[in-house]
């Protein structure tokens, strides 16, 4: 299973964009502070260290200081000064860059030591510092040949610093993240609402303009899509009235030149005119219905496909159709009944043309009712199914409608799934047989 950092939806990636930025923030904060802090702490303890170095160094030349002195106070430091290295006390750990520090202290104060050490004692809180603990440290630093021993404190640090960023982490999120998630949901929203409406039937009569709102680069999107959408409809509208003016022009001289053919005494010519007449007036039928698929006047409402497909199926018997239903799942679908009961007609029709019978079924998969029309014919190949859903594509290479039909079945049945929100697709079955599927989203 792949594994998907980057989120999909706007409201997700702002945030997963914001959020690592502010850690990666966080971190370099973090990692500068603690350089700072550590260089204060190296300041404090490493500072009052070499001063008090300086001064007994000072002390040991004028001979105030005795070698081996031991238990020597003063201001509350103590040192010693020793002809040989000092002894470290147990569990005592070295800390390098204290000695570093100091040896560049006493550098620059003129010194020259051969060696400087560092090491950490003991960690216990100070009366004075509260919960903050602190270290007993001992340097020691070798000059000219006598070993300057200091003890002073140091603070531990690390455990302030790190409840401060955490709630300082903690504080950024909260004001940052919650505003960005305000403002990508006001964003996200009307755009989520604008993809429901594109993905719609852009001619359907009764579908109300979006409500513009969000900020003004989402309402002028949302404007220009009802504008859109505003002329699609007059376009489809305009072109519904002109259909109408076609059909009923063409179809008045076909039914005027039927009546005058059948005046024609030759019998065999009079029927051969006859049949090219209803050709031509069937052909008409098909390229109307064609053109007006999924742009009817019908509203949708809510219907059952076990009612829908059931009375299809009875119809089909009743005129003696090779037609059976096989299981159908109790499935409501949100459509125009009649533009589907046409599409489902002509699925049928070929599958009792071209492969002997039909068998009709609902399934339900993925949260869309399946439609299959099942017929037991020879299938059809790859290349057949990606053309014949085409207008005017035909399996039977003639232009004979009585071997063929016009091959308007197929598209018209697509556009009409298409224009109900689902889509139609034609599959070989195993063992033989075509199948095909239109399939709705559930009501």
């Amino acid at each position: 299973m792949k594994l998907r950092l980057w989120p999909k939806s706007l409201i997700g990636q702002l945030v997963f964009a914001v959020a690592v930025m502010l850690f990666v923030a966080q971190a370099i904060n973090f990692t500068m502070l603690a350089r700072g802090q550590k260089q204060q702490m190296l300041a404090h303890g490493g500072g009052m260290a070499v001063g008090r170095i300086v001064d007994v160094i000072d002390r040991d030349r004028r001979g105030v200081v005795e070698p081996d002195h031991r238990d020597a106070r003063e201001r509350g430091q103590r040192f010693r000064v020793l002809d040989h290295p000092p002894r470290v006390p147990p569990h005592a750990v070295a800390l390098p860059d204290l000695a570093d520090y100091v040896s560049g202290l006493l550098v620059e104060a003129d010194l020259r030591p051969r060696t400087v050490e560092a090491w950490a004692l003991s960690q216990r809180p100070h009366a004075k510092a509260g919960k903050y603990p602190w270290r007993t440290v001992m340097v020691s630093a070798d000059v000219d040949g006598r070993y300057y021993v200091v003890r002073t404190r140091m603070p531990a640090g690390g455990d302030g610093l790190q409840g401060f960023l955490v709630w300082q982490t903690l504080s950024l999120y909260l004001l940052l993240l919650v505003p960005i998630m305000l403002i990508a949901w006001r964003v996200a929203r009307p755009l989520r609402e604008l993809t429901r409406a594109v993905r719609t039937n852009p001619g359907l009569r009764d579908a109300q303009p979006l409500k513009e709102e969000g900020p003004s680069d989402v309402r002028d999107l949302i404007s220009a899509f009802n504008a859109y959408r505003g002329r699609i409809v007059t376009m489809l509208s305009d072109k519904d009235r002109m259909l109408g003016a076609v059909g009923h022009d063409l179809r008045t001289p076909l039914a005027s030149l039927r009546v005058r053919v059948e005046q024609v005494d030759d019998d065999v010519l009079r029927d051969k005119m006859i049949a090219s007449i209803e050709e031509m007036t069937a052909m008409l039928t098909d390229i109307l219905a064609l053109a007006r698929s999924g742009a009817g006047t019908e509203a949708q409402e809510r219907v059952g496909l076990r009612t829908l497909v059931g009375e299809l199926a009875a119809d089909y018997h009743e005129r003696g159709k090779d037609v059976a239903v096989a299981e159908i799942a109790n499935a409501d679908v949100m459509v125009r009944p009649m533009l589907l009961k046409r599409a489902l007609r002509n699925l049928a029709d070929n599958a009792i043309a071209y492969g002997m019978r039909a068998r009709l079924s609902v399934a339900i998969a993925g949260g869309q009712a399946r439609i299959i029309i099942s017929d037991d014919g020879p299938g059809l190949t790859d290349e057949q199914i990606r053309t014949l859903i085409e207008p005017f594509a035909r399996g039977e290479e003639s232009r004979n409608r009585t071997t063929g039909g016009a091959g308007l079945g197929l598209s018209i049945a697509r556009d009409i799934a298409e224009g109900e929100g689902g889509a139609l697709t034609l599959a070989n079955r195993e063992g033989g047989g075509l199948d095909a599927v239109i399939s709705l989203p559930l009501a």
